[in-house]
């Protein structure tokens, strides 16, 4: 007779264990891999643990090791010892192929992505090309063939090693990210980071006598609120509409297409909410730090945005598609638009999508997601450029347009993400069958039978500095 396996999930884990009483005692599955029985809920619980734990380091990082009190090289040394065992203490011996990458990219600066496992590696790859590209904007290419935020954001002398392992590895990030720019970081680990942000937006302008120090204090609770509302929906909505109902009998063969597509849309809103919690919490233990000042806004008050990760409101109030992925997952857009959209010459659209596919790992829900949100991408922009400008005549016209294009952006997004959740082939096709590929036919003859206005590659491509200087000349 075959053993049984044990019921421990200790050895499904390559992280530490020790937390494995704390995730038997509240059965937190981790739901990424949703179609098989590997449910290693002690590596959720470390996640979360390691996220906490950054957090009050944060704090103690911005007051005790603030840089009036300490220098830069040993706030760069602190924040990449506590980063490394962060690493190791939720993925043990799998993060020797973090370590690997971050030593072998020293030096020559790869800008070649590698098909990611943990989320570390998803950021650390993020964070080795963008600092590639800023190098090599900086020291590889002349400053008039740059844009203007290429310009800002070129590095023009070679990291030093504490440094370059200090904003690939600190503790604020290297477990949730998010990704950021090199010189950004490197001016908080100098003390330089709020005065620069205050500066770039003309701070005596708006109203302050003398150059103001905000805190990030009230940031940082607004954000842990949202993070403690986000965790508790995922604990129960999650659980009450969980994704495998997507591949059922009753749903696939019983419900009507009505019911499926409500249905969906549900499942598909109970899944973001561990997207929420994740995202949130890192930029939490960022800004508590004292990193992800952005500036001032229009009503004086002090914006600490400058890492954050998605616009809850703004994501679900989008009626477009372009808004929906603007405020979803915002620095892996702007990651994708910096290395990808403005450097490829030809189909900036689909070639950004496929990388994004890449990065995000082998799974083939992946490949659903990103080749469908290409055709509904294309589809939406056309769309909108045959019929949007009818609707603008009127008040009434414009929130009745505003409405229907809500409804067909949210039920879109629910349909094209799904076998981002669900991972494999098997159920994806289950899914499509079951909603007759609607969105797919309906995208394809959008796209076949209207008009699609002309997108030259020269209207997407950010104005160079030498394009600039000759306008103002004119």
């Amino acid at each position: 007779m075959a053993a049984e396996p044990p019921s421990s999930l200790s050895y499904r884990t390559t992280g530490s264990t020790c937390l494995h009483p704390l995730s038997e005692l509240l059965g937190i599955p981790l739901d990424q891999v949703p179609f098989t029985n590997w449910t290693p809920s002690v590596c959720l619980v470390n996640f979360v643990a390691c996220q906490l734990f950054a957090l009050f380091a944060a704090f103690w990082f911005r007051i005790y090791l603030s840089p009036g009190k300490t220098s830069p090289d040993v706030r760069h040394a602190f924040a990449t010892i506590f980063g490394i065992y962060f690493v190791i203490f939720c993925f043990g011996w799998y993060s020797v192929h973090l370590f690997v990458l971050v030593l072998m990219c020293y030096g020559i600066m790869v800008t070649a992505s590698v098909s990611s496992i943990h989320r570390p590696l998803m950021i650390v790859t993020q964070k080795i090309t963008t600092l590639a590209f800023q190098v090599h904007d900086g020291l590889g290419r002349r400053a008039e063939d740059l844009s203007a935020e290429q310009h800002r954001l070129a590095v023009k002398v070679k990291p030093s090693f504490l440094q370059y392992l200090s904003y690939l590895l600190n503790f604020m990030s290297v477990i949730a990210g998010p990704c950021n720019n090199f010189k950004d970081y490197v001016a908080f680990i100098e003390g330089r980071h709020t005065h620069m942000k205050l500066l770039e937006v003309n701070w005596k302008q708006r109203g302050f006598q003398s150059l103001p120090e905000p805190s990030p204090t009230g940031a940082v609770i607004r954000k842990l609120y949202m993070t403690l509302v986000s965790l508790l929906l995922f604990l129960t909505l999650t659980k009450t509409f969980p994704v495998t109902c997507l591949v059922d009998d009753w749903f696939v063969h019983k419900a009507n297409f009505l019911t499926r597509l409500c249905y969906l849309y549900i499942v598909m809103q109970a899944s973001k909410p561990k997207y929420y919690f994740a995202w949130t919490l890192a930029d939490a233990v960022n800004n508590a730090a004292g990193f992800g000042f952005s500036g001032v806004d229009k009503n004086g008050n002090f914006c600490w945005d400058l890492l954050s990760n998605l616009n809850i409101w703004k994501i679900e109030t989008a009626t477009s598609f372009k808004m929906y992925l603007e405020n979803w997952n915002i620095q892996t857009a702007t990651w994708l638009k910096r290395v990808c959209y403005e450097r490829v010459p030809w189909y900036p659209t689909v070639l950004t999508f496929v990388l994004s596919a890449l990065w995000h790992g082998v799974y083939p829900g992946y490949y659903f997601t990103f080749l469908t949100g290409t055709l509904v991408t294309v589809a939406a922009r056309t769309m909108r450029n045959n019929y949007r400008h009818y609707f603008l005549s009127s008040k009434a016209l414009k929130v009745a347009y505003d409405v229907v294009t809500w409804a067909v952006t949210q039920l879109a997004v629910s349909y094209t993400v799904a076998p981002f959740v669900m991972l494999a082939v098997e159920p994806t096709i289950s899914l499509y069958k079951s909603m007759y590929f609607y969105l797919h036919i309906i995208s394809l003859l959008i796209i076949l039978f209207l008009p699609v206005k002309p997108h030259a590659h020269i209207q997407r491509q950010p104005q160079t500095l030498n394009s600039i200087n000759k306008k103002k000349k004119d």
